[in-house]
């Protein structure tokens, strides 16, 4: 029924937001999703009040979503009124003092240096999954890489001799991350397996790949990573986005500056990269109480 409309707000985001493709999926999912409450509660979505975006959010806070779900739906549908506008299919923005839920500014979780010590401990290099595993978890922790940009790697795009690869990352935003001569030792021992492993086989050009020789996907990278992290005996929730949030935080511990880590970590604004700020806060709160007389 709203195929046109929602086909036209598809091609708006992909040109005009610099989301990522998951994001920009989810940007449409849930405007289909509210276009299709308009229609059962009878509500023209062109001239909707701002009181009945209210009820609908009321209506799936009351399904369970939570503070930073409902924020996020109420991005999408003010995306799908700018396009409306922009497209000319409505004359003013009914929602434009519309002011949305407050996202929960939840401070992220990260690995202790311990942790970590741990989990680069488990390495097993008698097979070519174990390696690759290995490679990637390594990877993710002195890059600061999203998964994302791990599986979309390509051989190309990685300089062992001089210790940098090039990353594509949200909105196809090129960097240069730079990378120890430890982890680049230990990609030079998975490329060596990647090619013994797939000498006589058709590969795909990507960096990371499975069994077959295609992309490595998000989801086996997951899994590889809570094996990891059981063998390693981490009790924690372990998961690819924790090693960026480590080595933001190990960073800033060390005393890197903020504009630095933001590049390295690809970020659009400092904003985004603040959040380590307070982590960081945080930590320093938790030592003065845990070794001041005081405390």
């Amino acid at each position: 029924m709203y195929e046109n409309i929602l086909n036209g707000f598809s091609s708006y985001i992909l040109l005009e937001k610099n989301l990522s493709k998951n994001t920009k999926l989810s940007y449409v999912r849930d405007v289909k999703k509210f276009l299709e409450y308009c229609d059962k509660n009878n509500i023209s979505f062109v001239s909707i009040k701002p009181l009945e975006l209210e009820n609908y959010l009321f209506s799936l806070k009351n399904k369970g979503y939570k503070i930073n779900s409902l924020f996020r739906k109420t991005e999408s549908i003010r995306a799908f009124y700018k396009y409306l506008l922009i497209d000319g299919k409505i004359t003013e923005n009914p929602l434009s003092s519309f002011k949305p839920p407050r996202p929960d500014k939840k401070l992220p979780e990260f690995l202790s240096i311990d942790d970590i010590e741990k989990l680069l401990s488990v390495f097993k290099g008698d097979r070519f999954n174990g390696i690759r595993s290995f490679a990637i978890m390594d990877l993710l922790y002195s890059s600061g890489m999203r998964v994302s940009e791990v599986c979309d790697l390509v051989m190309e795009s990685v300089n062992l001799t001089q210790l940098w690869i090039r990353v594509i990352g949200k909105g196809n935003k090129e960097r240069i991350v730079p990378i120890n001569e430890n982890t680049a030792g230990i990609l030079k021992i998975y490329i060596s397996e990647r090619n013994l492993h797939f000498a006589n086989k058709e590969a795909d050009s990507y960096l990371f790949l499975n069994k077959s020789g295609k992309k490595l996907s998000r989801v086996q990278i997951w899994k590889d990573i809570k094996k990891l992290a059981k063998e390693a005996g981490i009790k924690k929730n372990v998961y690819p986005h924790l090693f960026r949030h480590t080595f933001a935080t190990h960073l800033l511990n060390g005393g890197a500056d903020l504009k630095s880590i933001s590049e390295m970590l690809g970020h659009s604004s400092l904003t985004t990269t603040q959040i380590y700020t307070h982590l960081d806060n945080r930590v320093i709160k938790s030592m003065h109480k845990k070794y001041h007389p005081k405390g």
